[in-house]
This record gives C-alpha cells, structure tokens and sequence, in this order.
C-alpha cells in the first residue's frame, strides 16, 4: 500500500516535469524561424568586416544556436 502512494506522488512530479520542459524545446523553434524566413535576411547590407549581412547574419544563428541548445540540453537534463 505505502508503494502505491509513492507511485502517485512520483508520477504527478513527473507530469509537471514534462510541462516545464516542453516550455524550454519551444526555445528551440527560434533559430529554426529566424533561418526560415530568408526574405528578411537576403540583403548585402550591412556588412560587418566586409562580409555581407546575408552571411554573418546565418553564421550568428549558428553561435545562437548551439548556445540554446546547450542551455536546453542542460536545464532539462
């Protein structure tokens, strides 16, 4: 009988886990939109050192990117 409680308790935690980390993927649909929409960033200016806005700005969601998915990966580990 004292399991079954245990069961419960353990389950109803783990629910609310699941809430909390499905909020934290949802910062994972960022970068996915921000390269998605090329119309915004398929432009040559502004430049930065040289390199047209275009590359810099996909190169930049790279860094973005890997640090999202970092902080997801370890908050909902």
């Amino acid at each position: 009988m004292a399991n079954d409680s245990v069961r419960e308790n353990t389950s109803s935690v783990a629910e609310g886990g699941s809430k909390t980390k499905a909020l934290w993927y949802l910062l994972l649909i960022i970068p996915f939109i921000a390269t998605l929409w090329v119309p915004f960033y398929a432009g040559k200016d502004p430049e930065l050192a040289g390199i047209p806005f275009f590359y810099w700005y996909q190169f930049l969601w790279i860094i973005i990117t890997s640090l999202l998915t970092g902080l997801v990966y370890f908050v909902t580990k």
